[in-house]
């Protein structure tokens, strides 16, 4: 009997993280295709350049280096502080004795049996529980940046720690954090499942266009032509 009330359940909510899953694989071949068309491309070759900035001048940039990837280490130690808070109340509400589903039973569409309850903070704690780690390797990985972005480039070991190398560990952390927040930004839809897979089909729905104006650059900028984009790929290597 509980399948039978929840086809709502089994059209709606597929439905709602399928177009999620296909805007995002969208997305994914832009940035890997079309960089500069994206804000995730464009800010990628910008920490690249903000990389080889700050170690050509590092005697006098070395502060500001340190103070920029602190500030990106603080946003990552909130939102990771966030989802462990969120998943430590979501297990005592699993593990709680008391009934959450029983003031909802007459104001749910679809299925709010035990089964289906269960379903759906199970699947909040497991999103939070990924964004957590998320955040917590892209604290990694811009720790580590912020000890090698001050190291001399003098040495014998300097042509091991290059621009290049320490390039690709802050965006391995900054992909993370992206990652990270597109988890978190995923667990909306399933909180609003509590209350009806209608919503978690409503909320899916408005955050593709939404999250379309963040992701891509509304300019003429975004038509660059594929030379252009070499030419600049060209000059970020050479710095």
């Amino acid at each position: 009997m509980e399948w039978r009330n929840s086809y709502l359940d089994l059209m709606l909510v597929p439905l709602g993280f399928a177009a999620t899953i296909i805007y995002h694989v969208y997305l994914w071949h832009k940035v890997r295709t079309q960089p500069y068309s994206t804000i995730i491309g464009t800010n990628a070759a910008g920490r690249r350049l903000w990389v080889s900035s700050m170690m050509k001048d590092n005697d006098k940039k070395n502060i500001l280096a340190v103070q920029t990837l602190r500030n990106a280490i603080m946003g990552s130690t909130l939102m990771a502080t966030t989802s462990i808070l969120l998943c430590t109340g979501l297990a005592a509400v699993i593990s709680s004795t008391y009934s959450v589903k029983k003031p909802l039973n007459e104001t749910v569409y679809g299925a709010h049996g035990e089964f289906m309850t269960a379903l759906k903070y199970v699947s909040l704690l497991i999103i939070f529980l990924f964004a957590f780690l998320c955040y917590s390797l892209s604290i990694r990985f811009i720790n580590q940046v912020n000890f090698l972005i001050n190291s001399p480039q003098d040495t014998a070991g300097a042509s091991m720690v290059n621009p290049q190398y320490i390039s690709e560990l802050l965006e391995r952390g900054f992909v993370l954090n992206t990652v990270g927040n597109r988890l978190f930004y995923s667990a909306l839809p399933l909180l609003l499942w509590i209350f009806g897979p209608i919503l978690v089909f409503l909320c899916s729905m408005t955050m593709i266009p939404i999250l379309y104006n963040l992701d891509f650059i509304m300019s003429h900028s975004s038509g660059t032509s594929n030379e252009e984009m070499n030419k600049r790929r060209k000059m970020e290597d050479n710095l």
